[in-house]
């Protein structure tokens, strides 16, 4: 059994998508980034950079100790090694697929999250900031657009952990000022994803639990967005 530690954003879907592909058993255990809960001691113990998603394996490969992994690309990777699965088979594969899930991870999330922040939950709007993090967005968009041209998934024909770091950012591609239609091999790439059953079981889950959230307040914003390494520490969480 492995504890997720999830709120449904791009990077908790990250661990979904493998999980409802793979089939291997889990539970979700929600954390309310609006609320605070991932400043919480107990989550702080496996996740010291207070972000989700984090997991506990109870069952690790080597038949020690509960492991517990933070960090959207390391879950992947190691969740990958334990299942053998979406990780490719040769070392070059496995090199194709690190590069793409490492791109996504410094640049599509990072680039794309500044989007959001800038465009959706900024209290001032910023034109220049606003302009340049669509701009970088799109530019980001074509580079997968190309590397998908002659390919099914971003690492050859095979679906990969680096498709399902990558898919979650492209799903509020409205939101990021973008059009899929620009971007033709994307396009195809994404409508595929999207049409797998477990990527539609996993997205599910996601609704479920943001369906018992609520809308998140000005106190709350300040919350996810305006840490330093004093308050993150010992965080004001409104009640």
């Amino acid at each position: 059994m492995i504890d997720l530690y999830y709120w449904p954003t791009p990077n908790g879907h990250k661990i979904t998508l493998f999980l409802e592909e793979t089939g291997l058993p889990y539970r979700i255990v929600p954390i309310d980034i609006g609320k605070g809960e991932q400043f919480a001691p107990d989550f702080l113990a496996i996740a010291p950079n207070n972000r989700m998603p984090a997991i506990i394996d109870h069952e690790p490969a080597d038949g020690g100790a509960p492991q517990s992994v933070f960090e959207s690309g390391a879950i992947l990777i190691y969740l990958a090694l334990k299942t053998g699965r979406f990780y490719g088979d040769t070392p070059r594969a496995r090199t194709e697929i690190l590069q793409w899930l490492m791109w996504q991870m410094g640049g599509l999330g990072p680039m794309a999250g500044q989007n959001h922040h800038f465009s959706q939950y900024a209290p001032e709007k910023i034109p220049y900031a606003i302009d340049r993090y669509v701009k970088e967005t799109n530019r980001l968009y074509g580079v997968l657009d190309r590397r998908l041209a002659d390919r099914a998934f971003l690492a050859g024909r095979d679906y990969s952990i680096a498709d399902m770091a990558a898919y979650p950012w492209i799903v509020p591609h409205e939101r990021q000022g973008q059009k899929l239609e620009d971007f033709p091999n994307l396009e195809r790439w994404f409508g595929a994803i999207a049409a797998r059953p477990a990527t539609v079981a996993a997205y599910a889950k996601g609704e479920a639990i943001r369906a018992s959230g609520h809308q998140m307040t000005d106190a709350e914003k300040k919350i996810l967005f305006g840490q330093t390494a004093a308050t993150s520490a010992t965080p004001n969480i409104p009640a």
